[in-house]
């Protein structure tokens, strides 16, 4: 069955099954999601399981008009943010958890630049992060993040580019501090 089908069955028999199926195809995704804006297994666990009680209550509210997964990463984006707003988010992150030395490859520049941007990445507004994961990483068009962020595609593509460009400053930044710790460890090192 489609996720809309399933949606459709659940609404109108309010048998367990059929929400059971749409859990075990999106809470993984879920999860992930929520990881993405928390960066705390536990806390994003909470976030998922309070997504799908909401999902419970407001899944009589769905539309046929749009996809079942955008509209849920929409309730989920949402739910996310106001988690944030609400200062429930510790913005400590331990440096050990950011960069493990020993598994960092010393040769192979293509593993280096996609470890630099995944960090650059964890460096960007939870809004930011989370337009460019939709686009970039769960191949969201940008007809379906307007309607997952209730905006207009020309919003959409308008923060996108600035998203983008935020991001390519934070990479180009690292790159450089960096770089200058490198630099200073030689001057150190030849002295």
């Amino acid at each position: 069955m489609t996720d809309e089908e399933l949606v459709h069955q659940y609404v109108h028999t309010q048998l367990n099954f059929y929400f059971e199926q749409l859990y075990q195809r999106y809470s993984d995704k879920v999860f992930r999601k929520c990881y993405s804006f928390v960066k705390n297994n536990q806390k994003a666990e909470d976030l998922t399981h309070d997504i799908f009680l909401k999902l419970i209550t407001k899944i009589g509210t769905f539309k046929d008009s749009a996809r079942f997964s955008t509209w849920l990463y929409s309730i989920t984006y949402n739910y996310c943010m106001d988690h944030l707003r609400a200062g429930k988010r510790s913005r400590e992150i331990p440096l050990d958890a950011e960069i493990d030395w020993e598994d960092q490859p010393e040769d192979d520049l293509s593993e280096l630049q996609a470890s630099g941007l995944k960090h650059s990445l964890e460096k960007l507004d939870p809004k930011d992060r989370a337009l460019l994961l939709m686009k970039y990483q769960d191949d969201f068009s940008i007809k379906e993040i307007a309607d997952a962020l209730q905006t207009t595609e020309s919003a959409v593509k308008m923060r996108l580019m600035r998203s983008k460009e935020r991001l390519r400053k934070i990479y180009l930044e690292n790159i450089v501090f960096y770089l200058a710790i490198v630099l200073k460890l030689i001057y150190f090192w030849k002295r």
